[in-house]
């Protein structure tokens, strides 16, 4: 093989690297202000006892084909069904990641005359769903519930004759803000719209027993709700909790899920049971939330924007390499904070993402954002 043959990917790396955005892999080490391991249940006794336990059950590990081959196991039928009944939704279905089930979801359910309307901030899991879909999309600005409502009824003054789909997240990863859900729901049922919602970061946080920020919409005709596996829950995997003939539709029809090897039995047992746990478990998200004030006054010297009331605090830089700088210079003295660039995020707002967890201590949120302080005040 020759070099000119790998010239156009050796092109584009550099061409990262020179504008300070080239990715890679770096092990975890210090102290845990990265992660989306929230509540700490990740490492946590309890997780464990719970592994064993399953493993004790001779629950299997893998699940040796799809769901509709022999990949579809007594575990995974179980999980589903406590899923429904612990989210109040008429059925769930159990996918590898929230990533997969984002894009089966956008790919699958909406149809050729139907258009979707995201918010500008969603994930990057929804918008593959929308490349392969065989609706179209538009995007309106972040959290405009009036500019939601408008594209809507000039859709519909178009003769459309499609259904409408808003795609939004409860809490937003980068940003740390929460939707208006109250008022998206308003707007999808004046416009009979479906509602997807995706509550990737506030499973487990908040919420009744850490059913969500949506919780008070469950088991609505129109609402989609996913609910993923691998953050403040600490395993892997996401629930996808929706009407029986959605749940119908996507076995038949997502192509992730029909061609896929199914998820391990071992991990939809453990997630099984940390829903069980999680009820249980309202001292860790109280000590969450103290967490969250203290590190929003640790963070008052932010002006744009200010502290956020979530466990997600973005600090804004602005240029891809000082993000760079301040990071690597924070990781060199023991606290784990990842630089945020393009395109993850708009252009001119690279960023440090700074995550609140229980794995780490208030003492240590204080002398992490004291020496973060005087980072940014160096750089500038």
């Amino acid at each position: 093989m020759s070099e000119k043959m790998l010239e156009f990917w050796r092109l584009d790396l550099n061409a990262l690297a020179k504008r300070a955005r080239l990715r890679s892999l770096c092990p975890r080490q210090g102290l845990d202000f990265a992660s989306n391991d929230y509540l700490g249940l990740a490492e946590s006794v309890e997780l464990k006892e719970i592994a064993a336990n399953a493993l004790a059950r001779d629950i299997p590990i893998g699940a040796t084909g799809s769901r509709l081959l022999r990949g579809n196991h007594f575990e995974h039928e179980a999980l589903e069904t406590e899923a429904a009944k612990f989210f109040h939704s008429e059925s769930a279905l159990f996918f590898a990641s929230g990533f997969s089930a984002n894009q089966a979801l956008l790919a699958t359910l909406p149809q050729q005359k139907d258009l979707i309307f995201y918010d500008s901030l969603i994930h990057a899991s929804a918008h593959d769903g929308m490349r392969l879909s065989r609706a179209g999309h538009t995007s309106f600005p972040h959290n405009d519930i009036n500019f939601l409502e408008q594209a809507i009824k000039q859709w519909r003054n178009k003769n459309a004759v499609g259904n409408p789909w808003i795609i939004v997240e409860s809490l937003y990863s980068m940003d740390g803000d929460f939707a208006p859900l109250h008022d998206l729901a308003q707007v999808a049922h004046r416009n009979e719209a479906f509602l997807i919602i995706d509550e990737a970061h506030a499973t487990g946080v908040f919420g009744p027993n850490g059913r969500g920020l949506a919780y008070f919409l469950e088991g609505a005709p129109n609402i989609i709700t996913l609910h993923t596996c691998g953050k403040a829950l600490g395993i892997s995997g996401a629930l996808l909790c929706l009407s029986i003939y959605f749940k119908q539709f996507l076995v038949n029809r997502a192509r992730n899920f029909i061609f896929a090897t199914a998820p391990s039995p071992l991990v939809a047992a453990c997630i099984r049971e940390i829903l069980k746990y999680s009820s249980k478990i309202d001292d860790r998200r109280i000590q969450l939330l103290s967490h969250i004030e203290h590190t929003k006054r640790c963070l008052s010297f932010l002006s744009h924007p200010g502290p956020t009331n979530s466990q997600i605090q973005p600090i804004i830089i602005g240029s891809d390499a000082r993000a760079l700088s301040i990071a690597e210079e924070l990781n060199s003295q023991g606290y784990d904070i990842r630089a945020i660039r393009p395109p993850t995020v708009p252009e001119g707002s690279a960023r440090l993402r700074l995550s609140v967890t229980l794995n780490v201590t208030e003492s240590q949120i204080s002398q992490m954002s004291s020496y973060m302080y005087d980072l940014i005040q160096k750089e500038k």
